[in-house]
C-alpha cells in the first residue's frame, strides 16, 4: 500500500488495510494446516498457536469447534490489526515510525519505509503476476494471494482502475485458483472492504 515515488501511503489505500492484514494472516493460517476451509466456513485444527504474534493473535480469534463463516474474523477486529504489524516492521527495522502532533493537539504516527526498492519490488512481482500472462497454478502463492488481495481492495499502488479492467480475465482466472487454496475468504474480504468504504472506514491508526 506504499507509494514510494511519493513517499507516503496514500488516503486511497487506507480502507481496507486492516482487512488486508486481517485475510493475510488468515490465508497462511490456512496454508500452514492450521485452519480448515469449507462451504464458506473456517475452523480452528488441533495443535498449537504459531510463533509469530500477529498470526497467533488472529488464530486465537477462531473457532475451535463449530465452523463459523470467514467475514467476522476479517472484519470486526480490521481496525486493530495494523498497530501490531507496524511494531514488528518497526522491530525488524522494515520501517521507522515518528510520532507526531498535528496543530499541537492530535497525535499521529508516520510511518516511512526504509528500503523502498523492497517495496518497488515486491509490488512488481504482484503485477507481474497479473499482467506476466502465467498460469496461475505457476505462481507462487505470495504473489498470487497478493495480487488477488489488491484487486479486491483496489490497492492503487499496484493496480490503477484501468489495468484492472484491462486484466480483468487474468484476474478473476488468479481469484478461481485463490477461490481453491482458500475457499469463501476472498469474498468476504471484498465484502468487509466494500461495507467499511460504504460507511467512509478506512483503519490508519
Amino acid at each position: 500500500c506504499y507509494t514510494v515515488d511519493k513517499g507516503k501511503f496514500e488516503l486511497t489505500n487506507l480502507q481496507g488495510r486492516g482487512q488486508l492484514l486481517r485475510a493475510a494472516a488468515l490465508t497462511r493460517l490456512t496454508l500452514d494446516g492450521l485452519l480448515a476451509a469449507e462451504g464458506g466456513k473456517v475452523v480452528r485444527l488441533p495443535g498449537g498457536p504459531p510463533g509469530e504474534p500477529f498470526l497467533a493473535e488472529v488464530w486465537g480469534d477462531l473457532p475451535e469447534e463449530k465452523p463459523k463463516r470467514w467475514l467476522q474474523f476479517v472484519h470486526n477486529k480490521a481496525h486493530t490489526a495494523e498497530k501490531p504489524v507496524r511494531a514488528q516492521l518497526a522491530a525488524t527495522g522494515a520501517v521507522t515510525v515518528q510520532h507526531e502532533k498535528r496543530l499541537g493537539l492530535v497525535g499521529v504516527d508516520r510511518v516511512s519505509v526504509n528500503d523502498p526498492q523492497q517495496v518497488l519490488a515486491l509490488q512488481e512481482r504482484v503485477r507481474d503476476a497479473v499482467l506476466g500472462g502465467a498460469d496461475p497454478s505457476t505462481i507462487p502463492t505470495d504473489e498470487l494471494t497478493m495480487a488477488v488481495f489488491a484487486n479486491e481492495v483496489e490497492v492503487t499502488s499496484v493496480f490503477t482502475g484501468k489495468e484492472r479492467r484491462e486484466h480483468k480475465q487474468a484476474l478473476k482466472a488468479l481469484a478461481a485458483h485463490y477461490d481453491k487454496l482458500v475457499p469463501g475468504l476472498r469474498k468476504a474480504l471484498r465484502d468487509s472492504y466494500l461495507s467499511s468504504r460504504a460507511v467512509g472506514g478506512g483503519w490508519g491508526n
